[in-house]
């Protein structure tokens, strides 16, 4: 019941603040970006540095998508109280049996869900093709709490790194994911809490991909995590070069798309993206350098707040290129230990 009055509270308070300052029809809620050490990133995580295993499960999971649920043990940390979160499960027919498969974890954007990016992002088929499973998971009232954004997920302070957390154990626990070969990629407010999520956690995935995000977060680790970026030069809802608002209340701009980029590549340790990676019809890929870690940013000439696929400006299959991103930056197994 707390859960609930506190949800129609938010719903009337964003009610107020949309209809005074309206977005765009195909925005996603925006993101606040702070640089490494910043201090005042809304919505400070309260993580526990690991959540408590789960019980194994007795019943192997058959191919298909299935809809699951993870109990959290409270809403956040003024409300004590359970409550089940909801994700999509895909399992491919065809995988090894004698070996936990890969693990995708896709986020969706502000005011989407689970089942929209499984439509969005045709992760389905390219897992049937190369075997691994997809995890998508649902936000707190379609929202993600990625630091500096957005919406009801930041202003309830949800903990989603604690919720992604508990579905990395859970997946793991059964035999579903590899340790070595776990991967996050998000749409628009997804992205941010894939950002968001390696920057707490920097230990527990392989790579990430972002697709019309941005970094909303201070990021006190040095995370050495791969990243394949796409954004489009007409992106109006998280501007290519910069400028906009956070977020419905946050009157800031956010930096440059390049920017935030360069800042993940830093943290790595690695060098400008200087070498050619990828080009086709609208589409420019520049990277680091391939090597184990590598930050590589795509580039869409007039492309929108949109995934990339064939069919629209991006001219190319974006989650195609995710996956061959992912499978080629697997982590250390010393890594994966810890």
């Amino acid at each position: 019941m707390k859960i609930i009055m506190r949800a129609a509270l938010m719903m009337v308070a964003l009610c107020l603040a949309t209809s005074a300052h309206p977005l765009p029809a195909t925005a996603a809620a925006p993101a606040a970006l702070k640089a490494p050490g910043a201090s005042g990133a809304s919505g400070a995580s309260r993580s526990p540095v690991r959540p408590a295993p789960p019980a194994a499960s007795s019943t192997p999971v058959k191919p298909g998508t299935h809809a699951r649920t993870i109990t959290m043990p409270s809403f956040n940390w003024l409300v004590k109280e359970k409550w089940e979160r909801t994700y999509l499960l895909h399992v491919p027919q065809h995988r090894r049996a004698a070996k936990p498969p890969p693990l995708v974890i896709a986020l969706h954007g502000g005011l989407d869900d689970s089942k929209y990016i499984q439509n969005q992002s045709g992760l389905d088929a390219v897992s049937e093709r190369h075997g691994f499973v997809v995890a998508y998971p649902d936000g707190f009232l379609r929202t993600w709490n990625a630091g500096g954004c957005c919406w009801f997920a930041r202003l309830a302070q949800v903990d989603d790194v604690a919720f992604i957390d508990q579905l990395i154990t859970t997946l793991v626990k059964e035999k579903l994911a590899d340790p070595r070969r776990i991967y996050l990629t998000g749409f628009s407010n997804g992205g941010g809490l894939a950002y968001k999520y390696v920057c707490e956690r920097p230990n527990r995935v392989a790579a990430i991909g972002v697709v019309s995000g941005a970094l909303a977060t201070a990021c006190p680790s040095r995370p050495k995590v791969s990243l394949l970026a796409f954004h489009g030069t007409s992106d109006f809802s998280v501007p290519y070069n910069g400028g906009g608002n956070l977020d419905f209340d946050v009157k800031e701009p956010f930096l440059p798309v390049q920017t935030v980029v360069d800042i993940w590549r830093r943290l790595a340790g690695l060098p400008a993206l200087a070498f050619d990676y990828f080009a086709k019809a609208a589409t420019r890929c520049k990277t680091t350098g391939r090597s184990r870690t590598e930050v590589a940013l795509c580039t869409v000439t007039g492309g929108g707040h949109e995934w990339p696929v064939p069919t629209k400006t991006a001219g190319v299959d974006g989650t195609e290129m995710l996956w061959s991103f992912f499978a080629a930056h697997p982590r250390s197994s010393a890594a994966a230990k810890q």
